[in-house]
């Protein structure tokens, strides 16, 4: 990864939570499992065998790429932003399009996003636009239904 993986406390917390869950307690009772299994006999139609074996190699995918992301993230609290009057990581802001719809939205870790709750990766197109935005700048953004003008509104960050 040649740029940083910028990621909320909240965000890391839950990755990390992840991490240990499958290290700690999945991937154990699995390799305990497998071991029982493979005790058994034939293992060609033992079914625990060969699913476990299958399940315990997408455990250590998944432990790899969690690992590799917490490795290359970048944590920042938004709560400690300096400059609390433009758009910046972390930031939650209030935008209208030309109908004057409101939507709300949180600037997120890409790690953590999740546009239906209103949290967007660092990353996605309408976070990148709005960077840097102070309260009544006019941003477009070219999204795949195509180019539409949004007005910030109002821009907040987490308490202190």
């Amino acid at each position: 990864m040649d740029r940083p993986n910028y990621i909320t406390p909240a965000g890391f917390a839950a990755l990390r939570a992840e991490y240990d869950r499958l290290f700690g307690n999945e991937r154990p009772k699995l390799v305990e499992t497998i071991s029982w299994a493979a005790g058994n006999g034939d293992r060609s139609e033992n079914g625990d065998y060969i699913y476990g074996r299958k399940r315990l190699r997408e455990i250590d995918r998944t432990l790899g790429r969690l690992s590799a992301k917490m490795k290359a993230a970048k944590v920042v609290d938004p709560a400690q932003q300096p400059d609390r009057t433009r758009v910046y990581f972390g930031a939650t802001v209030t935008i209208a399009d030309e109908d004057d719809n409101h939507r709300t939205l949180t600037i997120v870790g890409n790690d953590e996003a999740d546009a239906g709750a209103g949290l967007v990766g660092w990353g996605s197109p309408i976070a990148r636009a709005l960077r840097g935005a102070a309260v009544c700048d006019l941003r477009r953004i070219t999204l795949p239904g195509g180019e539409k003008e949004y007005e910030v509104i109002a821009i907040s960050y987490p308490a202190k």
